[in-house]
């Protein structure tokens, strides 16, 4: 097997419920950065169990420094910080991995299925794809489709792994925890690393052929900003244009002219 791709957040990690557990400093923070790793490690040796030659982690939670490489299996390259281009959360993806994993993703901005849900930015209300509440696992996996990179497994919240399966239909899915207001029911973290194996092990055996996703003909994103001003702001990127008050809107046929955009708007 080639090498496989895994891009990691921790807003979806087990039993995560505040914003202070995903800071980079402090105990709270230091926990979920444990327990990120641990979910990461696990969908690593499946993996690399499966056969895998080698596997690219992207830490793409806030810094880029969360994951504890030392804790990773060998066979594992970890890439931190930020390359600053609009690849973003998927930096590092080429054409030719034999499959994407998403490890710690959460609900998107604009639902409830996790206390600490948002998509990209958090000055983001709401982003809409095609008519359609787009997460993070939503763009980074077009994102995956657009360089023929089959999605393969994703862990998260259970309202993104229900989600997820709109977008991937094929896509295996570990919910490790359910958002419930602003509290979170969680399994325990032990569980969860198994789950997530057992996921991945699953995506593995199946044909990696029925696990790409097609592309729409064409890209319609709408960004509902909270603040206005960032609206206005973002209408003047060439193509844009305002969508009301707080709203701005961009269409194109090809994916990475929209991650551009985002990557310039957000």
């Amino acid at each position: 097997m080639k090498s496989l791709y895994i891009s990691a957040d921790i807003e979806g990690v087990c039993g995560i419920a505040d914003w202070k557990e995903t800071e980079l400093d402090g105990e709270q923070g230091a926990r979920f950065r444990l327990q990120m790793t641990r979910e990461v490690a696990a969908a690593c040796k499946a993996g690399l169990d499966a056969g895998a030659s080698d596997i690219l982690v992207k830490d793409a939670h806030g810094s880029g420094r969360s994951i504890d490489a030392a804790a990773l299996p060998r066979g594992t390259r970890l890439m931190r910080a930020w390359t600053r281009d609009p690849w973003c959360m998927m930096a590092g993806l080429e054409r030719g991995f034999a499959g994407a994993f998403f490890i710690g993703y959460h609900s998107a901005a604009g639902t409830g299925g996790n206390p600490l849900a948002h998509t990209m930015d958090l000055g983001a209300q709401e982003i809409r794809l095609n008519g359609m509440l787009a997460s993070e696992f939503t763009i980074n996996a077009y994102t995956a489709a657009y360089l023929g990179v089959p999605v393969l497994m994703v862990s998260g919240d259970r309202a993104l792994c229900e989600s997820a399966r709109l977008v991937a239909p094929k896509v295996r899915t570990a919910a490790v925890s359910e958002g419930r207001g602003g509290a979170t029911i969680a399994l325990h973290p032990d569980l969860a690393a198994e789950l997530i194996a057992e996921a991945a092990a699953d995506a593995l055996a199946a044909d990696p052929a029925s696990m790409r996703l097609d592309l729409p003909p064409r890209f319609e994103l709408t960004v509902e900003f909270r603040e206005h001003c960032r609206a206005y702001r973002a209408s003047f990127y060439p193509g844009a244009s305002a969508a009301g008050a707080s709203g701005v809107s961009y269409s194109s046929g090809d994916w990475k002219d929209v991650l551009t955009f985002i990557h310039f708007a957000l």
